[in-house]
This record gives C-alpha cells, sequence and structure tokens, in this order.
C-alpha cells in the first residue's frame, strides 16, 4: 500500500506582498494569499486525509481552514497543541465520534525559518544598507544565519526530528499526509525525503500556495512527484 504526502507552502502573507522579513512574526494571508488557498482547496478537495500537520503561524492556519473548509472528507477536525501538554489541552473522553474527526498537529517545529534581527525589514532596503552578496549570504546559504537569527541548517535541525518523531511513521504506515508550512520548513523535508545536497536545497523555489504530491512505496522510495498546478 503506496503512502501519500501533499506539501504546501501557505499562500502570500502580507509582508511576502511588502518583501519583508517574516519569519516568526505573525502575519496574515494577503487578498491574493487567500484566493491562492482556495485555488489550492480546490486541487485537494478530493483527498481524504489521514492526518493534517501545520505550524503555529496564522498565515499557515488560514491556508489549511481554506483546505479543509470545501474538502469532501474531512468535514470536521480537531486541532491538537503539540507544545501545550498540560491539562488544559490534553483533558478529554474519547467518544466513538472521534474517529470522524481529523486530527491536525499545530506544532512551533515546523514553523518557518527564525531571521531574527532582519524580522520586519525591507529585502530591498536590507539589500542597500548591508550589500547584495552579504544578503544573498543570509538567504541563500545553507549554514550562514541572519544576526540572532537560524541558518535553514539550524531550521532543519528543529523541523527534521520532528518530522521523523510525528509524521514519518503516517507514511510508513500507508497514510495519506497533510504537511502546510513555510518555505523553509518544508524545504528541510524536502531536502530529506529527495536526498538532495545543501547546495540544491538553497535553490529550491517553493511558490506560495501551490500544492506538491508525493506518493511512496512502503519503503519510503518516490514512486511519483506532482506539482498540483
Amino acid at each position: 500500500m503506496s503512502a501519500k504526502l501533499i506539501i504546501i507552502r501557505h499562500g502570500q502573507s502580507v509582508w511576502n506582498l511588502e518583501n519583508r522579513f517574516t519569519g516568526w512574526i505573525d502575519v496574515c494571508l494577503s487578498e491574493k494569499g487567500v484566493q491562492e488557498a482556495k485555488l489550492a482547496a480546490e486541487k485537494l478537495q478530493d483527498y481524504k486525509f489521514d492526518v493534517a500537520f501545520t505550524s503555529n503561524l496564522i498565515r499557515a492556519n488560514e491556508t489549511l481552514f481554506e483546505i479543509l473548509k470545501i474538502n469532501n472528507h474531512n468535514k470536521k477536525f480537531k486541532k491538537i497543541h503539540d507544545e501545550k501538554k498540560n491539562e488544559w489541552y490534553s483533558n478529554f473522553t474519547k467518544v466513538e465520534s472521534d474517529k470522524d474527526y481529523l486530527e491536525v498537529y499545530f506544532s512551533e517545529k515546523l514553523n518557518e525559518r527564525y531571521y531574527g534581527d532582519l524580522q520586519g525589514l525591507n529585502k530591498e532596503e536590507t539589500k542597500q544598507k548591508y550589500g547584495e552578496e552579504q544578503l544573498k549570504l543570509w538567504r541563500r546559504s545553507f549554514d550562514v544565519a541572519p544576526p540572532n537569527g537560524e541558518s535553514l541548517k539550524d531550521n532543519s535541525k528543529r523541523t527534521l526530528p520532528y518530522f521523523k518523531k510525528n509524521i514519518l511513521p503516517y507514511l510508513k504506515n500507508g497514510k495519506t499526509v497533510l504537511i502546510v508550512a513555510h518555505g523553509n520548513s518544508l524545504r528541510s523535508i524536502i531536502k530529506y525525503i529527495e536526498k538532495l545536497t545543501p547546495e540544491k536545497i538553497v535553490e529550491y523555489e517553493l511558490e506560495t500556495g501551490v500544492p506538491i504530491e508525493y506518493d511512496f512505496s512502503p519503503k519510503m522510495k518516490i514512486l511519483m512527484r506532482k506539482v498540483l498546478k
């Protein structure tokens, strides 16, 4: 039995539109981003997901909700907070109808790369201040972090262990998994599943709001990769 993984970068955010570094700043989708999410939802409406994962950031959450809103199979879902294991979130009694709910896991481990001192800055103005080469190094190297921020390598150190522990077991059991996250957290996962080098992954472009489907064999060999445009 083959497994299916659908990954999607959130729709355009208001700071994507304004060409600003966003990172962990929690900004919403732009009007275009909402439309991108709705288009993605149409492409995915006939997929029956067994489980879904997203970050703690609203632009990813809004994209996920648009997808689930019109899905033909996953009409109900329950939100599970991975980092809030206290009585307020974890104490409930399961009933028979719980099997009809899609479990959606929210985790900061899937958050975007943390851009540190660059968060909120305009990218063009930052280039003028620090120079094009320095900006490219911060944005497009694998292991060079911006001031007080994360490199893609740092991002991978939190995203990949979460993927291997919490998401990979579903795929190994032949399930259909949805991940709605961010350009860099998804690059970390793509690097792992596609076995890409650091040089390849930093040039890997993920469009906003465009789902990518992977089908895997029981031994996690990629059988098919398709961009759903």
